[in-house]
């Protein structure tokens, strides 16, 4: 997929967990975790605003395109 998601790299520059994030931005550690993963096929903007917010970030810090190689 050419959508890199960055959420780890945030939180270790933060050094937040992922249970720590998950109540704070109120989403489930098992929901966080999938987006960490980069295995969520969609993220809300409220969601994103939301880890933006408690991560002192922009959106392009988590999410990153990288072309698929042909």
């Amino acid at each position: 997929m050419p959508i890199i998601v960055n959420l780890d790299v945030m939180m270790a520059k933060r050094k937040v967990s992922l249970g720590e994030l998950a109540e704070r931005v109120d989403l489930t550690p098992a929901n966080l975790s999938i987006l960490k993963t980069g295995k969520a096929k969609a993220v809300r903007f409220s969601t994103l605003e939301a880890i933006c917010k408690e991560l002192d970030c922009q959106p392009g810090d988590i999410l990153e395109y990288q072309a698929e190689e042909e």
